[in-house]
């Protein structure tokens, strides 16, 4: 198995197939062109345009990326152009058709987003620089395989690949405050048996085993997402969202997933109210001390100093076996414009964004990394040393599942208001499941029409 400029034990997993011969030392030909592909952007001044959207702290972890970059690449000058994550969405299909516009852009994973632009033409399919980079070999498939489409935009989790992922991570899991299992004396949760366990002592004792509001229906799933996770096989769950093969939803652990977080609500283990309760206020009831646990996004919790020290996140293993299954990404995904007029320094800045030198650059900014193990972790962060133990573990089994609501671009929605229709009893948790199922049916039929 081949490592990303791993020293330590933790090996990822190859797994892309992409057939493609070199024409000369040093580079290839891109895919559906005779234009030659190369490694060697010294020479003339380049300026490269990026449209990104990060700002404040990871802001200036892309500063410091881009810095090193520019170290490295004396003649290559980066100029960000930088909005919130919406206005980049909303706008970064017409800003790719424009020929003075951003030779990269951050694009979104799934069919409304990364498709569109495939089929459309706007990225490049980048099939020649990963056989040059040697991405095809060294990114996990579970994690290249979120990049790839087919060049019609029409199959997603398979064909070309149209980005590459940052050196950082995005996950779902088990966040915990150590402070509250401590006076209670209760251990951290290895196991979902040990948090329901856990969870229970900490209702006996007069407390909140769980930050949660389901208000907002989007960012209610987060839970129930992570926990389909514990149940169903990764490839499973993977086949389903790139609509490979014919896997039902009952294959994904949904209906499994659905029971606990139902029981959960019934035996009272959320915030009070919890149907009233926006995804803010959940977040801040969690940091402020007033629950032991949270399912959450990393990067989503604004740790303080103090809070760093006693709080913590573990990835839980499967019910049957110990295998780490998570739903996980790249924080972003990084794509080249098709009209770009220097694409081969375009590239060279996508593989150094997939660096050990930007993982590195995330660590030291707080931030989780990706592709790389063999980090220095900062001390006085022992909750960042948690995510990170928590991230090999998903790297040592290449247990990553795509997010579940990319299956269709409605089925965030879908499955939040069942979710909410569940709490108040009037869903069961198969029903729930048959309404994802239908929404996902609706969605291959649209497909299949073209």
């Amino acid at each position: 198995m081949k490592k990303r400029h791993l020293a330590g034990a933790i090996a990822l997993v190859a797994g892309l197939a992409l057939g493609l011969t070199a024409c000369a030392p040093g580079g290839s030909t891109a895919a559906g062109s005779s234009r030659p592909v190369s490694t060697d952007v010294s020479g003339k001044d380049v300026t490269l345009k990026i449209l990104d959207f990060w700002q404040n702290d990871e802001g200036k972890w892309m500063d410091a990326v881009v810095k090193d970059f520019e170290k490295q690449h004396p003649n290559i000058t980066i100029k960000r152009t930088t909005q919130d994550w919406g206005q980049v969405m909303n706008t970064v299909n017409l800003r790719l058709a424009d020929p003075n516009g951003p030779d990269i852009a951050l694009v979104n994973n799934g069919w409304q987003s990364m498709g569109t632009l495939a089929k459309g033409g706007r990225i490049l399919n980048l099939d020649a620089y990963s056989k040059l980079y040697g991405w095809d070999k060294e990114f996990p498939d579970t994690i290249a395989r979120q990049l790839e489409f087919t060049p019609d935009g029409k199959q997603m989790g398979t064909g070309s690949l149209y980005a590459t992922p940052a050196a950082r991570s995005s996950l779902i899991g088990l966040y915990y405050n150590k402070a509250i299992l401590d006076q209670l004396g209760l251990p951290v949760p290895k196991t979902l048996a040990d948090f329901e366990k856990d969870a229970a002592a900490v209702k006996a004792a007069g407390k909140v085993p769980l930050a949660y509001g389901s208000q907002d229906k989007g960012s209610a799933t987060a839970m129930l997402f992570a926990l389909q996770n514990l149940y169903a096989p990764a490839d499973k769950i993977g086949d389903f969202v790139y609509s490979s093969g014919n896997v039902p939803i009952t294959d994904t652990g949904i209906v499994k997933a659905a029971t606990d977080v139902k029981k959960w609500a019934d035996d009272g283990w959320f915030t009070p109210n919890y149907a009233g309760i926006q995804y803010a206020d959940a977040q801040n009831d969690f940091l402020t001390g007033k629950a032991a646990f949270r399912f959450e996004y990393t990067g989503s919790l604004p740790f303080s100093d103090a809070q760093n020290q006693t709080f913590g996140y573990v990835q839980l293993p499967q019910v049957d076996g110990d295998k780490v299954v998570g739903t996980g990404a790249s924080a972003a995904n990084l794509a080249i414009s098709s009209k770009s007029k220097n694409p081969d320094a375009a590239a060279a800045f996508l593989d150094f964004m997939a660096s050990k030198s930007a993982a590195q650059e995330a660590v030291d900014h707080g931030f989780l990394p990706l592709l790389h193990s063999d980090l220095t972790i900062p001390g006085g962060k022992p909750e960042l040393a948690t995510e990170i133990t928590a991230q090999q573990a998903l790297d040592k089994d290449n247990g990553y599942t795509p997010y579940f609501d990319w299956s269709t671009p409605s089925m965030l929605d879908t499955i939040g208001g069942q979710l909410q229709q569940l709490y108040a009893g009037q869903v069961t948790p198969q029903q729930l499941a048959d309404a994802g199922q239908k929404d996902y049916d609706a969605f291959q039929a649209q497909r299949a029409k073209g």
